[in-house]
């Protein structure tokens, strides 16, 4: 993974994994951020190129994600079914959301349809 980078597009949404030698997108978590009840980004989408997928680009991911979190002070509330299931496998990074702010987040989702 020496050869990745990880650079996040606050702006659009996206936490991207770079090609150390071509400079393109092999990976990203599509996310938002949700401001209440409380702050937190919630992943909803995590695709990896298939000639790039096996290479443990999604988890890089989204232990980043996890670790920007942290340094903000803010939480994760996983929607993406990638996200959920690495967070279950490495609760030490990825503490467990409150129920409310994931329904807070699905709600948020149901009122935003048209952005992801």
């Amino acid at each position: 993974m020496s050869d990745i980078e990880i650079r996040d597009d606050r702006a659009a949404g996206r936490l991207e994994a770079i090609g150390g030698g071509s400079g393109e997108v092999v990976g990203h978590i599509e996310y938002f951020v949700l401001e209440s009840p409380e702050g937190a980004l919630v992943p909803v989408h995590t695709i990896v190129e298939p000639a790039h997928e096996g290479k443990g680009i999604a988890g890089s991911l989204a232990r980043e994600l996890y670790a920007t979190a942290k340094r903000e002070g803010i939480v994760v509330a996983p929607l993406c079914p990638y996200v959920v299931k690495w967070a279950e496998r490495h609760p030490d990074e990825a503490p467990p959301a409150d129920p409310e702010l994931l329904r807070a987040a699905k709600r948020w989702l149901v009122e935003h349809p048209g952005r992801f």
